[in-house]
């Protein structure tokens, strides 16, 4: 089933600052069209000083049921919703939004996503170690889901202190004695998880020290341009089993398309 375009067509936007990376336009728009649903998923270049402006003009358009979002917008993104899923509510931050009867509902797939496609590629989660390597915006929520999907232990390198004893003291109250602090050095654990954008660029450092992993960790990562990150590549040369990001997304696809039709309040 091919996508219509006409004027009954609602549209779906995913907002960035850059968007030119990200594959949700054409991934989504295909499945909107295999549940035989008119909508588009376009993509929206918005700087973070933009952001007030066009949520009111989404707010004013009345065919665009809800909203996708990427970096650097999913934190701010948390001040125009009304409710918020519990696991927003641990990740402190957003990346889908519905327009609902008793207002905009904002959830995060990101770590769903993230702890499926390493599933789906093979990686075990209950009873692992993970090093998570970023707590932004999607890694909170990664960190989240690793939790919730059984890991016997999680270790959050971040740069920003304060960014990640924040996430440290809002998860030990759901999952105590499981999180500690991590490093860059990537020794003694079952999955090395990034989250973080290192790699986009190509002067961009890698996420860990790279000569410490071996062939039986895992290793994953968030980054879809380049499809093949630095970091999974050095790791898949070592013979790591490894998720690119468009594991990721792919796993979250389904996810997406339920949260803009569905989600509703808790």
């Amino acid at each position: 089933m091919t996508s219509e375009l006409n004027g009954e067509t609602q549209v779906v936007f995913i907002i960035g600052d850059p968007i030119a990376q990200v594959k949700s336009p054409a991934l989504l728009t295909a499945r909107f069209a295999a549940r035989g649903i008119n909508a588009v998923c376009v993509p929206g270049h918005v700087t973070p000083a933009d952001v007030p402006a066009f949520m009111d003009g989404l707010k004013a358009t009345r065919n665009a049921p809800g909203l996708v979002i990427t970096v650097p917008h999913k934190q701010a993104s948390m001040a125009y919703c009304d409710h918020l899923t519990e696991r927003a509510r641990y990740a402190q931050s957003v990346n889908v939004i519905r327009k609902t009867d008793v207002g905009w509902v904002g959830s995060n797939t990101d770590g769903q996503g993230y702890v499926r496609g390493i599933e789906k590629a093979g990686g075990v989660i209950e009873g692992s170690r993970v090093l998570l390597i970023g707590v932004g915006g999607a890694g909170a929520a990664i960190a989240y889901e690793f939790l919730a999907s059984g890991a016997a232990h999680l270790a959050i390198h971040e740069i920003d202190a304060d960014r990640r004893d924040g996430v440290i003291e809002r998860l030990e109250g759901r999952f105590p004695g499981r999180i500690s602090i991590g490093s860059a050095d990537p020794t003694g654990f079952d999955i090395v998880a990034n989250a973080t954008p290192l790699g986009m660029r190509t002067d961009d450092p890698m996420p860990v020290l790279i000569e410490k992993m071996t062939a039986t960790q895992f290793a994953a990562c968030p980054i879809t341009k380049p499809a093949r990150s630095p970091f999974i590549e050095a790791a898949a040369a070592l013979g790591c089993q490894t998720m690119p990001g468009l594991g990721m997304f792919q796993a979250q696809e389904e996810l997406l398309i339920d949260a803009l039709l569905t989600l509703e309040a808790d």
